[in-house]
């Protein structure tokens, strides 16, 4: 018994140091801005926003870029490779640099430099200046009910699309080290040829290098994912938020979604509101609209009913004495929110239609050429005019 209690003093005495050690280190979900729970997808999308802005090359002479460089980059190979991110979990980055899964020490993370080029296409380690190309959009249809547009939505949404490759991020090498410069071009991607026309007439004119095709570097070994395609299918799932009073025909755009080509900014996603046709209400603008069928004694003495609005509530209609065929009324503050201002509703138009009977006996047309008192009950066989 004397033994057991120092022993798990010392056990909790190293949980508790082994905890404090790891909130004292850095958190690499909030380093990339994402749940711990997140997917790839998310760490992957917010890696590729977050290394364009904080990119030394964009931000010359800036020590403050380039760390917060370094942290998205380590944080980026870590999250995304399941063994690390489960020791990263469990113990920390200090976990990971005593070689909680065998492949710590110094050598825990690679270039990040390596990581970004390998993501976008490669090029920016020796600062080249060049023009970042960027890929077309794509648009998207996406069709919402009425009453997604009332009440406002998250609507999932599953789009197909060209992604990099996941092993190799676009390079199509197998690994890192399969790539090599061009020995023919020196990585210049293009070669001088001369041509004599005669006697001290020289022209020269450049080429693309046939070798690497303008490219620059060769492969030794193509991804085994890929193939050296570099690019792969794939699908995304996206959360869209519907606001209420959206009008049909808004976009949507998620900035660099769209299909991933190497050396190449994304281009933009663009959702376009498609509202689909519902079975009672029609939308104009602010207000709605809607027809509703009433009998002849109705709309001879009158009625009160309800109306199921579009979040379920109830709207009373409520008619006095004569309502004429095609009589449309107003009910102000129930038609659909304004896009900028939800607390704020249009109207709704209700146009009445009568329906009549098919046939009359002979005592109620007696009493309609007297101008009596309509009998208790009329025929119940009606038709729509």
């Amino acid at each position: 018994m004397r033994r057991t209690v120092p022993l798990l003093l010392i056990a909790v005495t190293f949980a508790f140091l082994l905890t404090t050690l790891v909130q004292a280190a850095r958190d690499f979900y909030e380093v990339l801005d994402v749940p711990r729970d997140a997917t790839k997808t998310q760490i992957k999308r917010h890696f590729k926003k977050l290394s364009r802005v904080y990119h030394p090359d964009k931000n010359s002479g800036d020590e403050e870029s380039a760390q917060k460089f370094m942290e998205i980059a380590n944080a980026y190979e870590v999250l995304m490779d399941d063994e690390k991110r489960a020791i990263y979990d469990r113990y920390g980055e200090e976990g990971l640099k005593q070689g909680g899964g065998g492949r710590g020490g110094a050598n825990m993370f690679h270039d990040p430099f390596d990581i970004f080029s390998h993501f976008f296409g490669g090029g920016h380690r020796q600062g080249q200046q060049h023009q970042e190309r960027r890929g077309p959009n794509i648009a998207v249809p996406l069709q919402v009910s009425l009453e997604d547009l009332y009440n406002g939505a998250e609507i999932e949404v599953d789009v197909s699309k060209q992604v990099l490759c996941d092993h190799c991020h676009g390079s199509g090498a197998r690994k890192a080290e399969d790539i090599h410069t061009c020995d023919v071009c020196n990585g210049r991607g293009i070669v001088i040829k001369r041509q004599q026309f005669g006697p001290g007439m020289i022209q020269q004119f450049q080429q693309t290098c046939q070798k690497c095709n303008g490219k620059g570097k060769v492969i030794t070994h193509n991804c085994p994912v890929c193939n050296g395609q570099k690019v792969r299918r794939g699908n995304e799932n996206y959360s869209i938020t519907i606001e209420k009073g959206m009008h049909d025909g808004h976009k949507i755009v998620l900035e660099e979604e769209a299909d991933e080509y190497p050396e190449t900014i994304p281009g933009n996603i663009i959702f376009e509101v498609k509202t689909a046709p519902h079975p009672v209400f029609e939308r104009r603008g602010n207000n709605l609209y809607t027809i509703q069928h009433i009998n002849l004694i109705d709309a001879l003495v009158g009625f009160r009913k309800t109306l199921k609005q579009l979040d379920n509530s109830e709207v009373e209609l409520v008619r006095e004495g004569v309502t004429q065929y095609g009589f449309v009324q107003t009910i102000p503050g129930h038609g659909m929110p304004f896009e900028n201002e939800p607390s704020r509703k249009g109207d709704l138009f209700v146009e009445y239609q009568i329906i009549f009977p098919t046939e009359i006996d002979d005592e109620t047309i007696e009493f309609l050429k007297k101008g009596s008192k309509f009998p208790a009950k009329l025929p119940m066989n009606h038709q729509e005019l």
